[in-house]
């Protein structure tokens, strides 16, 4: 079913009755439909991504529709689901859950010992796993109607329901994971599905997962890196020191992009952390790290792909801030409405 945009004037201001960007489509006449997971539960270090969903919407209304390599792309159709009230109330809760038992054992002492925080490890791991079944049926639900789907954070674990999906739809596929952390870890202080263990449980529970690259890697443990040595090269990481070292050597930035693409099969799917940046584009993202990619550098690796002829079967943005002067979200709409054009770009 078309939507009917005879009415609607894309070089206007947006309406802020209609849906993300403006976009006057329903959940039945958009080609892809984005899921917000207003998700926090396992962060270590600074919250709120859990409401970036809704501040993304907010902020989308001021992103301008012409995109000069995509152009209408969008016409295809673009809905955000209504963050889902339930579930963000089970984070708020099990946050503060989850931050008595990482307190606890910043303290030394030993879980065992105390049988409240063995509890409440065991409640948060089940909540989360929860939160993975939840996105899983609602993206297979979505898949199953033929369509395409997108991922908003949230933080990075809330991925792992949305790829499984996929893998009952693709029988092999590639990610592209755009990030500072490798998130390689298992278990991540102890909590099974940490935003920290994404890319671990991903590649441990999704068999058809061929590849893994990984793009602005800068903060990782001797644990993950040993991963990745032990991979046979299923996991191939661009360490940013390494990146820019190369840069600075005279590579061009054509040159490392098509060496990175050429290591992705031909579907892919984009796991997108905003901490991958440079912090001056995401400085209330929940565990920012110095260094980082601009989006001019990750839109050309996209524009690689498309180029290629490879696939985008779908993407997830996560580590979105909230910010004070609506930097972060504004920034996080921005490289939503790219994602949404280049996946719309192949329908």
């Amino acid at each position: 079913m078309m939507a009917d945009l005879s009415q609607f004037d894309p070089n206007g201001i947006s309406i802020p009755n209609n849906n993300i960007f403006g976009l006057p489509f329903t959940e039945e006449d958009a080609a892809l439909v984005i899921i917000p997971v207003p998700w926090e539960v396992t962060v270590s270090s600074k919250g709120g991504t859990a409401r970036s969903p809704e501040h993304i919407l907010d902020a989308s209304l001021q992103v301008d529709l012409y995109d000069s390599e995509y152009k209408n792309s969008w016409k295809k159709g673009v809905f955000m689901s209504p963050v889902d009230k339930k579930l963000l109330l089970k984070n708020d809760y099990l946050r503060k859950e989850a931050e008595l038992y990482l307190n606890f054992i910043k303290s030394g002492e030993k879980l065992e010992t105390n049988k409240f925080m063995t509890k409440t490890l065991k409640e948060v791991n089940e909540g989360c796993k929860m939160m993975n079944e939840w996105v899983y049926t609602k993206s297979k639900d979505l898949l199953a109607k033929g369509k395409k789907v997108g991922l908003l954070g949230g933080d990075h674990s809330t991925a792992l329901g949305y790829i499984k999906a996929l893998s009952e739809t693709y029988e092999s596929f590639g990610i592209l994971q755009l990030d500072a952390h490798c998130d390689l870890r298992k278990s991540y202080e102890g909590l099974t599905f940490s935003q920290g263990s994404i890319m671990y449980n991903t590649l441990d529970s999704v068999q058809q997962i061929s590849k893994l690259v990984q793009v602005g890697i800068r903060d990782y443990c001797e644990a993950e890196w040993d991963y990745i040595c032990n991979s046979n090269f299923k996991v191939i990481t661009y360490f940013e020191r390494e990146l820019k070292e190369r840069m600075f050597e005279g590579q061009t930035w054509q040159v490392i992009a098509d060496e990175i693409v050429s290591h992705l099969p031909d579907h892919i799917y984009i796991s997108y952390d905003v901490d991958g940046l440079d912090p001056k584009l995401c400085p209330h993202t929940g565990t920012p790290v110095p260094g980082g990619l601009d989006m001019e550098q990750l839109n050309f690796i996209f524009k690689k792909i498309i180029l290629s002829g490879k696939k985008i079967i779908g993407f997830d943005l996560s580590e979105t801030g909230i910010s004070p002067d609506g930097w972060d979200e504004n920034v996080g709409a921005r490289i939503l409405f790219k994602l949404s054009n280049l996946i719309l770009s192949q329908e």
